[in-house]
């Protein structure tokens, strides 16, 4: 049942403009942060994160820069989450400090956030509260209400804000899926009543704008993999992101029917799915789920592995899998992989190098372009003009996506209310003013990005400033190592290139040795991964650092150089 929460009102001009400022996600994808201002009251919405590229070394999360909040000593009096994708949730740790109100969230959405709250030793006690569709919460000037959208996982929400200028929707992730796994409809209704009632304007996810039709429902994957499950003899292993709670109940489900045990394998797909249990979302018929340690005493056609890295992360379960170096998972001939995860654009090689081992082991691959095994949780083309024709806002702000989705999903909002919308086409930094009757984007703000090294405590600065610290305090070292291409073999003695690493007679004792750690590092890896770079660059970059630190305390940052020859 709907219900109201209050937050005493701090005092206002009735003549100050709405202040909205995008922090992250727009001209991007990832990283979602808003801010929204009337008066002296500032409220958030998301935190989300990047994950960093291969050319970042020693960098873990990309956050959004926050500085508008700092400089104008901005506190934020609530912070409201849409969903728990990490995109959206991933920064609240770092963001804290400058949130005075609590956070609101569904359920399931802030029990992801009390983890991470615990490992940040953040005190998650009175700041966690939850919310469910059309609940309201007064903050100051403005009253929030949710409303139940569909998405890639449960316990979503967009958000309508009514502020005293006008009433401004924020869609969060959202697609329309019309048969929803837990029965948890779209409410079409009150988006449609709040289009009648007038909204001044609404920020809209534009993912997939550049997708013909409608995304489709998260069942229709089902058949696929029956399909897979029908014609497999061995273990099929399910690849897709720790968050895709709807995937693995069809999983399980399908396990469960074709009388197979279903095991999770990475941290990530533990975690989440132990939460979700406990929450209800995810329902696992008893007897069906093992640990992944119990996975070799179960014949191979007995079992479903359901893991991580579907980007080809070289760290995750599956490209452990891949190189026959997981302590309880092997591929042979007769199983099947399935990446059941769109590819982020910029993962397509890692990918490609995961899927080559996979096939070494002589395992069969499937993917989105040879069997329906993924669907997108963002709405297509046909979605997004379903929305702007229940809501009909006066004023659209595309955001969610790079500038030439956010062009194109102005150009489809511009058709689809005939011109009587006007749309806004901002960045991260806009400050976006708005009347009951006007809006313009009215100068800029700083925002930008900030790259975290997870760990040094989460110590938060700027790119440039995280790297000289980094570099002043511990230095960097550059191992050159030469590997045969054919053989995998280390060739000559590695070479090391230090600079700002501080040098004694305690590092140089390490230094002396560093070589014949690293020949050691290249020896005991499989012959696949010695020669897949991007994973020998990992193992001799964790290895080195590993060593230094336990030997001096410090943590320079690695970089290794693998010269194939």
């Amino acid at each position: 049942m709907a219900h109201t929460m209050t937050i005493a009102p701090g005092s206002s001009s009735i003549d100050q403009p709405l202040e909205v400022v995008p922090l992250g996600g727009l001209r991007e994808f990832g990283m979602h942060m808003m801010a929204i201002s009337w008066g002296e009251t500032t409220i958030v919405i998301d935190a989300g994160v990047l994950f960093p590229e291969s050319e970042m070394p020693g960098v873990d999360l990309i956050i959004p820069d926050v500085a508008y909040l700092e400089d104008t000593g901005r506190r934020v009096a609530a912070l409201f989450l849409t969903h728990g994708h990490e995109d959206h949730i991933g920064a609240v740790p770092y963001v804290m400090p400058l949130v005075d109100g609590p956070v609101y969230g569904t359920p399931l959405t802030l029990a992801l956030v009390a983890s991470k709250f615990e490992e940040h030793g953040l005190d998650a006690a009175g700041r966690l509260h939850r919310i469910g569709p059309r609940d309201t919460v007064e903050v100051g000037p403005f009253t929030v209400e949710f409303l139940r959208v569909t998405h890639s996982m449960p316990d979503c929400v967009a958000l309508a804000i009514h502020t005293p200028v006008g009433t401004i929707v924020h869609t969060g992730d959202f697609k329309i899926d019309q048969t929803p796994l837990d029965g948890e409809a779209f409410d079409f209704h009150r988006f449609a009543e709040l289009g009648r009632r007038g909204v001044l304007a609404m920020f809209g996810d534009s993912t997939n704008v550049d997708r013909k039709g409608f995304a489709g429902s998260e069942t229709d994957v089902a058949d696929a993999f029956e399909e897979i499950f029908t014609s497999t003899s061995g273990k099929i292993v399910v690849a897709t992101f720790s968050s895709s709670l709807y995937r693995m109940q069809i999983v399980v489900d399908l396990a469960a029917q074709f009388d197979r045990r279903v095991a999770f394998v990475g941290r990530g797909v533990v975690e989440n799915s132990l939460v979700a249990q406990e929450l209800g979302h995810l329902r696992i018929p008893a007897g069906v789920q093992i640990r992944d340690a119990e996975v070799r005493h179960f014949p191979a056609g007995d079992v479903v592995c359901i893991t991580t890295g579907s980007q080809g992360e070289p760290q995750s379960a599956l490209s452990r899998i891949a190189i026959d170096d997981h302590r309880h998972v092997k591929l042979a001939p007769d199983d099947v992989v399935v990446f059941s995860a769109r590819a982020i654009p910029g993962n397509e090689t890692a990918i490609g190098r995961v899927m080559n081992h996979i096939a070494y082991r002589g395992a069969e691959i499937i993917y989105e372009g040879l069997k329906h095994v993924h669907v997108s949780g963002h709405g297509s083309e046909e979605e997004l003009k379903l929305l702007l024709s229940l809501v009909r806002p006066t004023f659209f702000v595309p955001i969610h996506g790079e500038y030439r989705y956010l062009a194109r999903h102005a150009r489809v909002a511009e058709r689809v209310t005939g011109g009587r919308t006007t749309v806004l086409l901002a960045a991260n930094g806009d400050r976006l003013r708005f009347t009951a009757s006007t809006a313009e984007i009215a100068g800029r703000v700083p925002a930008g990005r900030v790259l975290i090294d997870g760990s040094r405590t989460g110590e938060i600065v700027t790119e440039v400033l995280r790297d000289r610290r980094h570099l002043s305090g511990d230095g960097l070292i550059v191992p050159f190592v030469a590997i045969n291409r054919q053989t995998g073999m280390i060739e000559g003695v590695p070479d090391i290139i230090t600079r700002g690493f501080v040098v004694d007679d305690r590092t140089q004792s390490i230094l002396d040795s560093a070589a014949t750690l690293l020949s050691d590092l290249v020896a005991e890896a499989s012959i696949e991964e010695r020669t897949d770079a991007g994973l020998i660059k990992e193992r001799l970059r964790l290895g080195l650092q590993r060593e230094v630190k336990r030997r001096s305390g410090r943590r320079p940052m690695v970089v290794p150089v693998v010269m194939e020859i």
